[in-house]
């Protein structure tokens, strides 16, 4: 994976861009287009806040307390069927679908009732970010809420926030799927943490049928349940920009029919928005116009931090050498049109570019982490770059990069490989969406443009100006994925100084290393963490440590013997040993203070396949529950050298070599 072939492969997104299908759609009806503005395919990432607070000095409130809000179904249209919760609480739930639904962001539907639910478990980091003191968990209103028995809307008086479920759609494996949305997921409130303010939606997955549930029940089972209890914490911890869980509840009493029949659950999830690329995706395909429009104001107004948190145009052309890229001006006015025509960007350009921002900084960590979501489809494609909607997801073991843990995804469009292009294509749907407010540039408020859309005259100047903005913003998205990959990598590996070098001879040599050799990704990078640099000094040396990164059965992989791979595993620490003495010298000290640097950023425990396959065996068959505990205190705290968990031998095995038999383990989409 050399630099020059990574470059190859993002040069694919900047190809063809289809003018004439576009504007032919824009002539036949004035409200979008539904046809492609370009095709590209790309590689990109890098990390968004996820809006974790240390909590330290907050000690919490209850769940009564807590900050509540509806700034979703405030301003956003809901279902005609049932425009308000009173209409919704009123039908009978048959009434309420599955079934299409038009001119909507939404529909008010409650949970369905759970009996006898049983609480699994709950992230103390969760509930310190939503602002809920401890045990908290303990009480019978938040086990209520959990399990979908409680709501924050009063019948009798018809006040309060009422749930609902999304509309939207997407593109699944590269095929347009229509209308999806929220099918078993119910959002009951916004809350928002009294101490830093960040606003969450809490959401329950698992919670009954909405009018999206099409074919399905509504339900989610345990398995799938305890794998997004699990994950969604632990890439959080490790700073990868994700939606979070706050508890994972047990619905004895549902029996979910899925290939076999299996328990139900609930997880009770949050995020500081749920919205994705498919929500803009079936306003498109339907020419929604106007709610595409009110949508991107509400997402620039209360997603993100306003029009004026958006990033200005930059001052030359994206790369990964510019500081304007990796860190651009803000403050913009709402009404201010950057550049120079047929160029020139406006407010709805800074909001797509900040979308692709976000998303190639979050694709960044996936490769620099080796996580593999699985299922990239458009409807699991955030508008605020977080990993989303976790199915057959897994941390590569052997470095493979055309390993998917997804096994019904034969052609591997989502291997590990394959996401940095394939985000960046989804990032291109949502460029068709924006295209004509990105177009118009100037003009975009403009009486006519808003209330009847493009007119003939019009269109060629808008086609090219949208064209110019997502190619330029195809640049931008390489370019933030390089500056943010590079930077995680360069701290895997202990590098503090920058060196144009370190992508060719440190980091390229070292990934072809692993997938030759079939070296364990993080394991490599846990296990160089504790390399001495006095142990490498002599050729011998070298090749002794060399041993380390072994798997415990020895050398694997096809035609390798012991010995070359030892010599090549040597030859790479050589150049690694002379870049660390660079940057923290020959001594004992700067050794030390490097070990430190790199366990900082570099796990002892990810929850693989193997360990979450365990951990749903010991809780669904053998009916343990402590378990849940321990796995969790170890995502919450992935990269310290030993846990609180009362069991070091178990620790020490969920961190230690993955049994051959279990390594690349794959799973199924059904949940």
């Amino acid at each position: 994976m050399s630099k020059d072939s990574l470059y190859k492969s993002l040069q694919i997104i900047l190809l063809s861009f289809i003018s004439y299908m576009l504007l032919r759609t824009l002539l036949q009806r004035p409200q979008l287009s539904s046809s492609r503005l370009v095709r590209m395919t790309a590689h990109f990432s890098n990390g968004a806040a996820n809006g974790s607070s240390d909590g330290e000095s907050f000690a919490g409130v209850s769940l009564q307390d807590l900050p509540k809000s509806n700034i979703f179904t405030s301003n956003l249209p809901p279902d005609p069927e049932f425009p308000t919760p009173s209409a919704s609480h009123n039908a009978r739930r048959q009434d309420l679908g599955p079934r299409m639904v038009k001119g909507a962001l939404y529909t008010y539907v409650r949970p369905e009732e759970t009996s006898d639910p049983e609480l699994l478990g709950i992230s103390p980091a969760a509930m310190r970010d939503i602002g809920l003191q401890a045990g908290e968990e303990d009480t019978p209103e938040f086990k209520a809420l959990v399990a979908g028995n409680k709501t924050f809307w009063d019948p009798s008086t018809e006040k309060g926030i009422y749930p609902w479920a999304q509309c939207y759609g997407g593109y699944q494996f590269g095929s347009w799927a229509g209308q999806l949305g929220d099918g078993r997921a119910i959002s009951l409130f916004e809350s928002a943490n009294p101490s830093t303010k960040t606003r969450y939606e809490i959401q329950l997955k698992g919670a009954g049928k909405t009018p999206y549930s099409r074919f399905a029940d509504g339900k989610a089972v345990l398995r799938s349940s305890i794998r997004e209890f699990i994950v969604s914490e632990a890439l959080n911890a490790l700073h990868i920009p994700s939606t979070r869980a706050l508890s994972l509840t047990l619905t004895p009493n549902a029996k979910v029919r899925r290939e076999r029949i299996e328990p139900g659950a609930i997880v009770a999830r949050f995020a500081q928005s749920w919205l994705r690329i498919g929500t803009f995706d079936l306003l498109r395909a339907r020419g929604d116009r106007k709610i595409i429009r009110q949508l991107a104001n509400y997402v620039a107004e209360n997603v993100y931090s306003g029009w004026t948190s958006l990033p200005s145009i930059l001052p030359e052309p994206a790369s990964a050498t510019s500081s304007s890229t990796s860190n651009p001006t803000r403050n913009v006015p709402s009404s201010k049109t950057e550049g120079d025509s047929p160029g020139e960007e406006n407010r709805f350009a800074r909001l797509y570019r900040e979308i692709v921002r976000r998303n190639a900084i979050t694709v960044a960590y996936w490769q620099a982490y080796a996580f593999t979501n699985g299922v990239l489809n458009t409807d699991n494609t955030s508008l605020l770059g977080l990993s989303l909607d976790f199915g057959p997801f897994a941390f590569l073991d052997n470095f493979d990069p055309s390993y998917t843990p997804n096994h019904d995804d034969h052609a591997l469009r989502y291997c590990y490989r394959n996401q940095p292009s394939i985000i960046w294509w989804n990032l291109l749907r949502l460029g068709e969406s924006f295209g004509e407010l990105i177009g118009a540039g100037s003009r975009v408020d403009d009486e006519q443009f808003v209330n009847e859309g493009v007119t003939k005259e019009f269109a060629p100047e808008l086609i090219k100006r949208a064209e110019l903005i997502i190619e330029r913003t195809g640049e931008e998205y390489k370019a933030v994925f390089l500056v943010e990959y590079t930077r995680l990598m360069r701290k895997r590996f202990g590098l503090v100084a920058e060196d144009a070098k370190d992508f060719d001879n440190i980091f390229s040599e070292a990934l072809d290393m692993m997938e030759a050799l079939e070296l364990d990704f993080n394991h490599f990078f846990r296990r160089l963490s504790s390399v001495k640099v006095k142990d490498l000094q002599s050729e011998e040396g070298r090749l002794w440590v060399a041993g380390r990164f072994f798997h415990g059965e020895g050398v694997t992989g096809f035609g390798n013997t012991e010995k070359a791979a030892r010599k090549r595993i040597a030859k790479w620490l050589e150049k690694w040993r002379i870049r660390v003495q660079g940057d923290w010298g020959d001594d004992e000290e700067g050794d030390g203070k490097r070990e430190v640097e790199m366990k900082k950023v570099n796990p002892k425990f990810i929850p693989r396949s193997w360990v979450l396959d365990e951990l749903i065996q010991r809780v669904e068959h053998r009916g343990e529950r402590e378990v849940i505990k321990q796995v969790m205190e170890m995502a919450l705290n992935p990269f310290e050298d030993e846990w609180k968990t009362g069991d070091r031998k178990q620790e020490e095995r969920w961190c230690g070599d993955v049994p051959r038999g279990n390594r690349q383990m794959m799973c199924s989409c059904s949940s």
